[in-house]
């Protein structure tokens, strides 16, 4: 049985195929095709059939992860959507918050909202926040919205009624009317998508949600037909953004969960490395094409965001969304960013990315401002000859040229240019790095650095070396590692929802009541009929009184009070670095975790017969270090020729198909029996 993934990129397509019974890895990658996405994918699978073999009549599972609802949003390409909203809340969508992220910035404006006011209609209805129903559902303003919305040729419709989370039966009958009345239109009810409270979050979750279902129905629908076509029969699963797998049609229901579907693919990777190595706290960076990407792990889980926000900006407050997202902070910074120069005179790199049509100069395919991929050909970290698996041969002279535009202004060498751009480029991922790290009370050296993706190992140990990071690891397949990590992810289930209470003894034991009741849920989204094979983890939002916002802190139905409000302390002061030990402390959330243990991908022992440095050695690179000591001749090895055990002394390269890995001068590193690689500083 082979287990299939593919993960599109916003420049490259990746695959990873594993046989369950042999061991054997299948991998190969490809440009991505824009224009739809999932020609991209059966390239890939043509590429892996011709190069390594991979025979899609064994495939029993396929995972897939991608760039299409992220793409629809930002790009604003969704479908025409309505709304319906109690009376007097058409407005919500406009007003969002007052919190500013740029309180000076005189020239602020809100975030647009996706759909315009003339299709967010009021109905009269009106719940209270217990439950009550104080005014019943009105099912001719219901009908009336039906019309309004036939004339304007809307492809989606949102349902969002006050205080719904506590009793969604008006949403439920509204949905139902409209779907029989608009039966060509896809209807979303928030209830189906969140049942936690915050009016403006809620409106923007399922806005959002209905403007990409239809997208993602179609898109589905198109890659499964495609699948079957090139004999892939099997189960297909999209990777979640909370780190799981669902099958299509459950991600079809709610695909804003595939939001992050990629990157969480990487972290669901990350964990399973970590606990290959026996490292349950673990920082994660991923270097694509387009972007950087990071995320913490800790206790072998990812951390989920409660409040992820989309598009959100220094300057710029976003589109909360209330689905369960790995917790990711994402920067426009990877190999296809564009260097310039902005008014002050002043070398930046991104967020604009040369993607991959026409991507970075040195592709030669029409593109001409310099990016990171262009820098580090110029400076000789990556072979021209070798770049993604042979599939093109970079052209350094094209290089060179990209970045001699930019050498003049700054009145620098081509040489220190490019230095340049990957030092600004290695700036921004610092910071990234620190954001999930030191500025949520976590310390770096307590973690190992997991780095993967094309551009990523390249960059890797001298990040790891800046922030005194345990060890910076590169794992097996690391160019295509989202996808690999998608091997790593079990079928997972969110549930969350509002529940206030003051924290006494007798709410620990509603609380296990109320756990209980949403794994009965839980299990009915698996259409399972008992827990055998399921586990479950329990996490409660809670607050001291008076305050605005939440703590997560992780609940077990045996904890005892004094423990749990002694974990809910601890908890805020890590993320806030004081504690209230006498303040009254309430519950406002409940979040249940569901997974199915199954088999996932896993990195067998390498065969380390034969293996020796000297039959891995390939020959030797010069490589510019700027102020390091300009041009240094490195070693230059071939990953899998590497022996398990040796200990190598930077500065070198190791090459692999998808990748490079630079070591620098004052590092070792080292290839364990299961093949990754971890470098760690040489102890003087």
């Amino acid at each position: 049985m082979i287990r299939l993934a593919t993960d599109v990129g916003g420049t490259f397509t990746d695959l990873v195929g594993y046989d369950e019974k042999t061991g054997k890895v299948f991998t190969s990658k490809s440009l991505t095709t824009p224009q739809d996405q999932s020609i991209g994918v059966l390239d890939v699978i043509d590429r892996a059939e011709s190069a390594s073999g991979l025979d899609t009549d064994k495939v029993r599972f396929f995972a897939h992860g991608g760039t299409t609802v992220i793409n629809a949003i930002t790009e604003r390409k969704g479908v025409r959507t309505a709304l319906v909203t109690t009376a007097g809340f058409r407005d919500v969508l406009e007003i969002g918050r007052g919190n500013r992220p740029d309180l000076y910035n005189l020239q602020f404006h809100s975030p647009e909202p996706f759909i315009p006011r003339k299709l967010r209609t009021e109905v009269r209805e009106r719940v209270g926040a217990d439950g009550r129903v104080i005014e019943p559902l009105n099912e001719d303003d219901v009908r009336e919205a039906a019309r309004l919305f036939l004339d304007e040729g809307v492809e989606a419709v949102a349902v969002i009624f006050l205080h719904s989370y506590a009793h969604p039966d008006h949403e439920k009958r509204c949905a139902e009317l409209l779907r029989d009345l608009l039966p060509d239109v896809t209807v979303c009810a928030s209830y189906e998508i969140s049942r936690q409270w915050r009016e403006y979050e809620r409106t923007n979750t399922v806005a959002l949600n209905a403007y990409v279902q239809p997208i993602i129905q179609r898109y589905f629908a198109n890659l499964e037909k495609a699948l079957a076509a090139k004999g892939v029969y099997s189960a297909y699963y999209a990777m979640l953004s909370n780190g799981g797998v669902a099958t299509f049609s459950q991600a079809v229901a709610s695909p804003l969960t595939l939001v992050e579907s990629g990157p969480s693919g990487g972290a669901a990777g990350a964990a399973r490395i970590g606990a290959i190595l026996g490292e349950r706290d673990v920082l994660y960076l991923d270097v694509g094409g387009t972007t950087a990407k990071c995320t913490l792990i800790r206790d072998g889980k990812p951390n989920l965001d409660a409040e992820y926000k989309l598009e959100w900006a220094r300057t710029f407050p976003g589109y909360p969304v209330q689905v369960p997202v790995v917790d990711i902070v994402e920067i426009g910074s990877g190999g296809g960013s564009i260097a310039w120069i902005d008014a002050a005179g002043g070398l930046r790199v991104g967020p604009k990315s040369a993607g991959s049509a026409p991507g970075p100069a040195c592709y030669g395919l029409g593109g001409t401002e310099p990016t990171v991929t262009d820098a580090k050909v110029a400076i000789g970290l990556l072979d021209p000859a070798a770049f993604a698996e042979g599939a093109m041969t970079l052209d350094v002279e094209l290089a060179q040229q990209a970045i001699a535009g930019l050498a003049g202004p700054l009145g620098l060498s081509v040489d220190d240019v490019a230095q340049a751009i990957i030092d600004v480029a290695e700036s921004n991922m610092i910071n990234a790095l620190k954001l999930v790290t030191v500025q949520r009370g976590h310390d770096p050296r307590d973690l190992a650095l997991v780095v993967s993706g094309g551009a990523g190992p390249m960059l890797g140990a001298r990040l790891g070396r800046e922030l005194n990071a345990k060890s910076i690891i590169i794992p097996p397949h690391s160019g295509i590692f989202s996808a690999w990590g998608m091997l790593a992810a079990h079928p997972r289930a969110d549930i969350r929802k509002t529940w206030f209470s003051p924290l006494v003894a007798s709410s620990l034991g509603e609380l296990a009541k109320l756990f209980t009741d949403m794994e009965g849920e839980a299990l009915s989204y698996f259409d399972r009929d008992n827990t055998d094979g399921v586990t479950f983890s329990y996490t409660v939002e809670m607050r001291y009184h008076g305050q605005e916002h939440s703590v997560s802190t992780r609940f077990t139905p045996s904890m005892q009070l004094v423990d749990f409000a002694e974990a809910f302390h601890s908890a805020h002061e890590t993320a806030y670095s004081f504690r209230l030990p006498d303040a009254r402390i309430e519950v406002t959330n409940l979040h249940l975790q569901a997974e199915i243990a199954g088999n996932v991908i896993d990195c067998p022992p390498i065969d380390n017969d034969g293996r020796t440095v000297a039959k891995a050695r390939k020959g030797e690179r010069k490589v510019y270090f700027g102020n390091d000591g300009g041009w240094k001749s490195c070693a230059v090895y071939d990953r899998n020729g590497l022996p398990c055990g040796e200990r190598l002394s930077g500065p070198l390269l190791v090459e692999e198909p998808t990748t490079t890995t630079l070591v620098h001068a004052g590092q070792v590193l080292e290839v364990t029996d299961r093949g990754i690689m971890v470098i760690t500083e040489e102890v003087r």
